[in-house]
């Protein structure tokens, strides 16, 4: 086996090699530029509350101490989808204090943009909440504390 290896090299090339610029893979420039380019590159909050996911589905779960609760839903990018891709969602309230977890069959409101479950105030000591949907990829739950932002409606 023979095997060789042949080169010149020219100052004047490497020196423009060595000026050029990096190139970056465009998903790496693209997500530093703007993270809702990129799926699943934009977890923040677009109404007050906290944001999951569900495979490619982020849902996010507004909560109030007044007892109003939402859930928006959007895609890998976190484009608005309609309150429809659930079949259903229902929303369980559970507080520290006693008197028994309370379970709230949400709606979607008027706009078609989010589901609704109207209850009962929940007092500022610690509580959590189930929320639970039906979609296309089947039912689905998540426990969370009971973190409402304050002021979000």
């Amino acid at each position: 086996m023979l095997c060789t290896t042949a080169g010149c090299s020219h100052e004047p090339q490497a020196a423009a090699a060595a000026a050029a610029p990096v190139a970056r893979p465009l998903a790496e420039s693209t997500a530093a530029a703007d993270p809702e380019a990129v799926p699943h590159g934009d977890h923040n909050p677009h109404h007050g509350g906290i944001v999951f996911m569900h495979g490619d589905t982020h849902f996010e779960v507004v909560l109030d101490r007044d007892g109003r609760h939402r859930v928006f839903f959007s895609d890998a990018r976190r484009a608005d989808l309609p309150a429809s891709v659930a079949a259903s969602l229902a929303i369980v309230v559970t507080r520290a204090d006693g008197g028994g977890p309370e379970s709230l069959q949400a709606r979607i409101d008027d706009t078609g943009e989010s589901w609704v479950a109207d209850g009962r105030p929940v007092g500022a000591g610690d509580a959590s909440a189930r929320i639970s949907f039906t979609s296309a990829a089947g039912p689905y739950f998540i426990d969370t504390p009971f973190m409402p932002v304050p002021g979000a409606r």
